[in-house]
């Protein structure tokens, strides 16, 4: 296949954010997008760079009406020798069609699809921020577009990459969070989709989120469909918990996500000799541990924030501090380590940053 590019005009492009204190998070965008079809009869084909527009669907486009759809979240970073950085994106292009085949959509081509979301971030790189902690989001995504009301895989499909520069995801920024357990509200099962990055997902969390943010905290913290009782993820993050010495998180049983971020820490302490164990873990050891000081640290693990403290976790009404409610040593440590080497600051004996503009 062979990428077409059309340009917006210098004169037609829009105002950039000049304090990138003030840039928030999934507000801005670019002024291109990358798109490409799909039909059974020709696969993927008509790849394309165009200026950033809304999309034109018919209004029974099955995204629209069954939920067929699937997403990633990336960076590109300004980085060291103002270099333009890419962190284990082709990691996410493969999660991203392991989310295709579980929603029965066309895989994508990896190598084909790398390179031109290369090729977008650099005709825009202008828009990546030079301050720290800040990067340039990308976001792929894949939509049903058969216009069809029946309950069915559809047969053709939109793919689409936008970009938008972004600050810290909390308000917060890398300060410790409160974070609310829900008991009442599940977010996915094993054997559902819970595994996939897909819309769906995200808008069952939305009413517990929503009733955790009226009572004033972050985020909030699942546990399993069945029993009510393990520890699974929160509702943007993998979550770590620190009982003495040991690092515990989720097994990837099929109900969370396969963070990129998560497989980052799990790899980062190993290098550092920590010890890290994947298990079921239940919220009343959790709490236990925050009692008696053997949970000494919380974090959760996403591309959006790279590593978020915890200071506090509610379970059924009552409140739970994590140390001393501030951020930890290992939580800082994983931040200040996997920003550096996002930034190519630091020397990356994984192979997990490439540099793009050379």
């Amino acid at each position: 296949m062979e990428l077409a590019v059309r340009e917006v005009a210098p004169k037609n492009r829009k105002p950039r954010q000049k304090d990138e204190s003030k840039l928030g998070f999934g507000r801005l965008f670019t002024d291109h997008m990358f798109e490409m079809d799909y039909h059974p009869d020709k696969g993927w084909h008509d790849p394309r760079i165009v200026p950033h527009h809304p999309l034109s669907l018919d209004p029974a486009s099955m995204v629209l009406h069954y939920g067929q759809e699937a997403f990633e979240g990336l960076k590109a970073y300004r980085g060291k020798d103002d270099g333009v950085y890419l962190f284990r994106h082709r990691d996410n292009l493969k999660r991203m069609n392991n989310s295709c085949k579980r929603l029965v959509m066309p895989e994508l081509p990896i190598d084909f699809i790398s390179d031109c979301l290369k090729k977008l971030v650099l005709l825009d790189r202008d828009w990546i921020p030079t301050s720290t902690g800040c990067a340039l989001y990308i976001r792929p995504n894949i939509i049903a577009t058969d216009p069809f009301l029946g309950v069915r895989p559809s047969s053709t499909y939109l793919y689409y990459i936008i970009l938008g520069p972004v600050g810290a995801y909390y308000p917060e920024g890398f300060n410790p969070v409160s974070i609310y357990v829900s008991d009442k509200y599940v977010r996915a099962v094993v054997g559902g989709v819970g595994d996939a990055k897909t819309a769906g997902n995200y808008a069952a969390g939305l009413l517990a989120q929503k009733e955790a943010k009226d009572k004033g905290f972050t985020q909030v913290l699942w546990l399993d469909a069945i029993e009510r009782k393990y520890i699974e993820e929160v509702g943007t993050m993998n979550i770590f918990f620190k009982f003495g010495d040991e690092v515990v998180t989720s097994p990837l049983t099929g109900s969370i996500l396969p963070g990129v971020t998560r497989d980052s820490v799990i790899q980062v302490l190993g290098k550092w000799g920590v010890k890290c164990t994947e298990r079921n873990y239940s919220i009343g050891e959790v709490i236990a541990g925050l009692k008696d000081g053997h949970v000494t640290e919380v974090f959760g693990s996403g591309t959006a924030a790279i590593i978020s403290p915890v200071k506090s976790i509610q379970y059924k009404g009552q409140d739970y501090q994590v140390g001393d409610g501030k951020t930890g040593p290992l939580s800082q440590k994983l931040y200040d380590y996997i920003l550096s080497l996002q930034y190519g600051q630091q020397e990356d004996t994984f192979g997990w940053t490439e540099r793009i503009d050379l």
